[in-house]
């Protein structure tokens, strides 16, 4: 029989050693020190571009310690990142003095078109440099002593991972789209706190059913967005509820995106698996295929079964923010135009209507969305300095809100809003130059973890959210049709054929 010690966690034993010393805090680590019982493990899942910036945004934090990272691919040099040798360079300025040739080998390849119009800087990522930025980090720190580190655990499958790291807190997820849900699913079963890459799932059923576990399990589950959050959100919903535009009817969000390859057909001939691939891993609860290089990295976003298309990335951002500021509940009803379909790739542009129903004192109204460089008609009397505004400034991407007295015009994250007619009432103040500030949405979730209130982007406010977009997904996938949708029976009401794409199946083996 183990005897008492044994059965302890590590936080506990932690805890209850340094409670018996009464040795200081401040002894124990010097200034800023936090001793190991107060601090969030986590591992992180998916090791490419936004898994590894995520990552070096909680390295940084004195209260957390990553313990572990899982990716299905080993490594690999054909990750995007968004300038050349982005990646390396901000590795680098995570480690510090004395780093600043660290990891020579993971340099920049150089550069490839995703498509005839996009190119992009290639970096390194995978599960191998993940575990060698983290025991790198961690060995330049001054509490490592020596200067070297061993206690990062690199796994291939998150069920491994989630069954042998026994005192973890916490993982963050930030795989493909598809693989979102089976993953935060699996982890909040076994009571792990959960941040998890935009968007939150891939399919209204598992938008659902996160959040019924989140709230039954009670786990600190989010999703990395910062609308809810942001000064600029707080802002419009102050002058649209002081009546700035009159009563709000219509709300015109466009992006530029898709940045990858979209309206194309499936490849006709396989390539080889990657060496260091678990490519039937990768593909997970989406159906079987064979492996080819049109599906990752970053490229798998145009494809229904891996991810969302332009609204999973983008409007997962813009939508949580109007949401919260209207006060939105799931449309009714959604139709989509859109250039050639394809069976299994998003248009390559779109312009997509969802229908709200009347709430409170807010009345019904029109969200349309549009992507692949559509936008609304420019509205009538923009003054000089707003035209760039509403061309989306360098992304080419804004939002309007149209009321019944005016507009209210902003970037797409709703930034520098504008008000026409103008008033002097309405004027956004000069934007304040702070210093670094840790993400607000990560803060708020680390918080969460620790016992504080949920996260303004948790799983059960961006259930809807999720629903919305999803929905645009829909039509999409189907332009030209009119869509019902009942939200409480999660069904919809017009087509028996479509309701086959709410909550798919997943593969056998996959299942959760």
């Amino acid at each position: 029989m183990k005897d008492a010690t044994s059965r302890m966690s590590r936080r506990e034993f932690v805890g209850a050693a340094a409670s018996l010393m009464m040795v200081p805090r401040h002894v124990l680590g010097g200034p800023g020190y936090v001793p190991p019982s107060d601090r969030v493990t986590i591992a992180s899942i998916g090791m490419g571009r936004q898994g590894l910036e995520v990552t070096m945004e909680l390295l940084a934090r004195p209260d957390v310690q990553v313990v572990a990272v899982c990716d299905c691919n080993r490594e690999a040099k054909n990750y995007v990142e968004y300038d050349n040798n982005a990646l390396l360079r901000s590795e680098r300025r995570l480690l510090g003095p004395g780093y600043e040739n660290w990891g020579a080998d993971l340099a920049s390849p150089g550069r490839a078109w995703l498509t005839h119009h996009f190119q992009t800087s290639l970096g390194a990522g995978g599960r191998e440099p993940a575990q060698r930025l983290v025991e790198a980090y961690y060995g330049s720190r001054k509490e490592s002593g020596s200067g070297s580190y061993r206690g990062c655990a690199a796994y291939v499958d998150f069920r491994e991972l989630l069954e042998k790291e026994k005192d973890l807190d916490a993982v963050y997820i930030a795989t493909p789209d598809h693989w979102h849900a089976p993953i935060s699913i699996a982890a909040m079963r076994k009571r792990k706190h959960v941040l998890c890459q935009k968007p939150m799932t891939h399919t209204i059923g598992e938008a659902r059913r996160v959040a019924q576990m989140a709230r039954e399990t009670g786990v600190a589950a989010a999703i990395p967005v910062n609308n809810p959050s942001t000064d600029w959100t707080q802002l419009i919903a102050e002058w649209l509820a002081d009546g700035a535009i009159g009563q709000v009817r219509e709300v015109h969000n466009w992006s530029s995106r898709p940045f990858w390859p979209q309206g194309v057909g499936r490849p006709k001939e396989a390539d080889p698996v990657p060496e260091g691939l678990e490519w039937d891993l990768w593909l997970g609860p989406a159906p079987e295929r064979p492996f080819s290089n049109a599906y990752l990295p970053f490229v798998w976003r145009g494809w229904y079964d891996f991810g969302c298309g332009s609204f999973g990335d983008m409007g997962c951002y813009s939508f949580a923010g109007v949401f919260k500021i209207l006060n939105l509940t799931p449309p009714t009803a959604v139709e989509a135009s859109s250039s050639e379909s394809w069976e299994e790739t998003f248009p390559l542009a779109s312009t997509v209507h969802l229908y709200f129903p009347a709430h409170g004192n807010r009345p019904a109204l029109r969200l349309s969305w549009y992507d692949g460089g559509l936008r609304p008609p420019r509205p009538a009397g923009l003054k000089p300095r707003d035209q760039w505004l509403f061309q989306g400034g360098e992304e080419g991407e804004g939002i309007m809100y149209v009321g019944d007295k005016g507009i209210l015009l902003a970037g797409f994250d709703g930034e520098n809003p504008r008000v026409y007619p103008e008033s002097p009432k309405y004027q956004a103040p000069p934007p304040r130059h702070e210093g670094p500030r840790h993400d607000p949405a990560i803060e708020q979730w680390i918080a969460a973890c620790k016992g504080g209130p949920a996260p303004l982007a948790s799983f059960e406010s961006q259930s809807a959210v999720t629903e919305a977009f999803l929905l645009g997904c829909l039509a999409q996938r189907f332009p030209g049709r009119w869509i019902e949708w009942d939200s409480a029976a999660m069904r919809v009401t017009n087509s028996d054929k479509l309701n086959a794409y709410i909550d798919p199946p997943y593969r056998d083996a996959y299942k959760v």
